[in-house]
């Protein structure tokens, strides 16, 4: 078998996977395909095991996790744990369908590599619907405009929650002590407006943006993650100690908040964009199958467990995100203050989709000579939007929770089981497995449909009478 590059290094593919034409994934339906039978090259200086196993977990560990327990007050002690558990199977279903959709077209159709829009639009052409094989290009545009829409909102987000964590900071640094033993009531400085705070930050944030290798952003990554491990253990060790005693939270809570604990945990599984990136950067990508199921169980469990105990100790009391609960001293501000660098170097990763989706095209039209420029031109210019955005829009947690019950919805839950349908029915699927994904799809419209009429009810009520925000801002 040759085993020459198949890959052109001058094609700056975003979420891609590579295949030898000679061979291809024999798993069909069942799965990921076999080691021995799926023969791919990746990057020849791409990423390793543990490199792109850093950036899963920062690709899916964000600003969503602080405001999971009070998603389980919206749920129940008994109903939210449960459900998170189901979200996060289904979640990673989900990305595994994405990934072997993939490498089935990579073999079909003789494709160096095939990307999520590129899967949905190949999946589109095998319909026997003569409609959905003419208007097969929709798929590709339809899947690429929510992945701008889903990560650069999560951008956004990222901008308002480093402004307002630093702005809390400070407001409060006159009144804070070492004394962390009771929750005392400090007298806030008056400082400059959050949305200065913002334009402050944006400098770093482009500098940030600029860094286009995955092996060498996995350096920050890293940083990232010891900062937001160090913050989260800070925050557990507080948690559980003095838990009240939980007979007295509800096992489920009432239904009209149900809707509210689906738009922050669909929120907070929000890696799928980067999946396919993640895999077509490894230098050994058969690695990539086992990797997701180990990074997404991590993920899985912290979310459980976080939400679980800081709704347990915290109780009615719970607010939108954990880190305001916690006590007006040094330590836990300098938790807020670690959570935010890690959210800092995660900003890079989101980045990372819609700037490959939007960059490259545009940089093609212009000569290799400014193609350099024009690339971190363009790069400067979406982060910027992105800063003006979280400045110019108010009430920016609800406007993104609307973004991710439509985008987060569709790219995690909806899209890939129909592309699965699609991909395979011609070849024969069993009827469990049909109703299996248009089950799934279903679960992800519905949340879709009530996510939005949520947080579309929220913005319209004034801001005076919102109590239950569930996406993470700190204020």
């Amino acid at each position: 078998m040759s085993t020459r590059r198949l890959r052109s290094e001058d094609y700056n593919d975003y979420s891609s996977t590579d295949v030898t034409p000679e061979t291809s994934p024999t798993g069909g339906m069942n799965g990921f395909a076999h080691p021995e039978s799926y023969q791919r090259f990746g990057e020849t200086n791409g990423t390793t095991w543990y490199q792109t196993l850093i950036h899963l977990l920062k690709g899916n560990i964000g600003t969503g996790l602080l405001g999971l327990p009070l998603a389980v007050k919206n749920a129940g002690i008994l109903l939210g744990p449960l459900s998170l558990l189901v979200m996060g199977v289904v979640a990673v279903h989900c990305m595994g369908i994405l990934v072997k959709c993939a490498h089935h077209f990579c073999n079909r159709f003789q494709k160096q590599f095939v990307d999520y829009g590129g899967a949905v639009m190949y999946g589109l052409e095998s319909t026997p619907s003569a409609w959905l094989r003419t208007h097969a290009i929709w798929g590709r545009r339809v899947v690429g405009l929510f992945l701008i829409i889903t990560q650069l909102g999560f951008c956004c987000v990222y901008f308002v929650f480093l402004a307002d964590n630093l702005k809390q900071v400070i407001s409060a640094a006159n009144g804070t002590t070492n004394d962390c033993s009771s929750n005392r009531t400090v007298t806030m400085t008056p400082t400059m407006d959050s949305r200065l705070f913002m334009l402050s930050i944006l400098p770093f944030v482009v500098l940030l943006s600029f860094i286009q290798n995955l092996k060498v952003l996995s350096i920050f990554s890293m940083l990232a993650n010891v900062a937001m491990l160090v913050s989260l253990v800070v925050i557990y060790q507080y948690i559980v100690r003095d838990i009240p005693d939980p007979s007295r939270l509800p096992l489920a809570a009432a239904w009209k908040t149900y809707p509210l604990f689906f738009g922050t945990a669909i929120f907070a599984f929000e890696g799928i964009g980067v999946v396919l990136p993640l895999e077509n950067k490894m230098k050994n990508p058969r690695q990539f199958p086992v990797i997701l199921y180990v990074g997404m169980t991590i993920v899985t469990i912290l979310y459980i467990s976080l939400s679980v105990l800081g709704y347990l100790r915290f109780g009615a009391d719970i607010q939108a995100s954990i880190t305001l609960n916690l006590p007006n001293c040094w330590l836990y501000q300098a938790v807020k203050l670690l959570f935010s660098f890690g959210i800092f170097f995660t900003y890079a990763v989101q980045f990372y989709v819609p700037a490959e989706i939007i960059i490259p095209p545009l940089v093609a039209r212009v000569s290799e000579r400014w193609g350099w420029v024009v690339n971190l031109l363009l790069r400067l210019a979406l982060v910027s939007v992105t800063c003006v955005l979280a400045i110019l829009i108010p009430r920016l947690d609800l406007v993104i929770s609307l973004v991710g019950s439509v985008s987060s919805s569709a790219l995690a839950l909806i899209f890939p089981p129909l592309l699965e349908i699609a991909t395979y029915y011609a070849e024969g699927m069993h009827p469990l497995v049909i109703t299996k994904d248009v089950a799934i799809s279903l679960f992800g419209f519905v949340g879709f449909v009530v996510g939005t009429y949520e947080a579309l009810v929220e913005l319209a009520a004034p801001a005076t009478t919102v109590v239950n925000a569930t996406i993470v801002m700190v204020q």
